[in-house]
């Protein structure tokens, strides 16, 4: 169960019994970046701040900012129309929790406005995440090892018509224990094509960018392999 606060104009959602303290503080950090790290967690562009949450730990501030020409114009507000992204995002990672694949834990979202708001969405840090740009450049025995894993969690997001839009080696992160998680599901949702197509949209995604940053083929081959062979 979902459960909202109002703080200081800001509209939290959170699952954990999230305390006002720790709410205020979250708020003030909105703003107020203590170390942002984009690259390291989420493989991307999208700005994060790195916090210490008391009574929750290490989190994770991730920050909504548009894309394409429309940045120049309106670089992190959107038309409130239904759920804000951070709610989306929060709400899908729950429900791929429960499936079985490995994605940050969500603590909370939140946004600010009405009409045009700004969004944040609050999960808990993955601990040194190593990106499998890395991992596949640095150890390729160590990679194919986390294809494995990458493989069977897309494996379960297709066989529950669950389209990942950017799915590419930098959003895939592997922990301290070698687990590997799956990062980065803004705009994730249903999809309602045929299986087939879904399968071929994420081989397609994925040898794009392993051709374009010259990454090792294996990368794409293990993935083309694989899943072209799920039933």
């Amino acid at each position: 169960m979902i459960l909202t606060r109002t703080i200081d104009s800001y509209r939290f959602g959170f699952s954990l019994n999230l305390t006002e303290p720790q709410l205020r503080n979250l708020a003030g950090l909105f703003h107020h970046p203590t170390k942002t790290s984009g690259v390291a967690i989420l493989g991307g562009r999208t700005p994060v701040t790195l916090a210490q949450l008391d009574g929750i730990g290490p989190v994770v501030i991730k920050y909504y900012r548009r894309g394409g020409l429309v940045r120049y114009i309106i670089k992190n507000r959107y038309l409130k129309l239904g759920k804000t992204r951070a709610q989306r995002e929060f709400e899908l990672l729950h429900t791929l929790g429960n499936l079985g694949i490995n994605v940050p834990e969500s603590i909370a979202y939140a946004h600010r406005g009405r009409l045009l708001y700004r969004a944040w969405l609050i999960t808990r840090e993955i601990y040194q995440p190593l990106s499998l740009v890395r991992l596949s450049l640095q150890d390729e025995n160590k990679a194919r090892k986390a294809m494995e894993s990458v493989i069977e969690q897309i494996s379960i997001l297709i066989k529950n018509n669950i389209l990942h839009v950017d799915l590419h080696p930098g959003n895939v992160v592997i922990d301290q224990e070698d687990r590997v998680f799956l990062v980065d599901f803004d705009k994730g949702h249903v999809y309602h094509g045929n299986k087939n197509k879904l399968k071929d949209r994420y081989i397609r995604r994925w040898r794009r960018a392993v051709n374009k940053h010259r990454l090792p083929k294996m990368l794409s081959e293990m993935m083309q392999a694989r899943l072209l062979d799920l039933q």
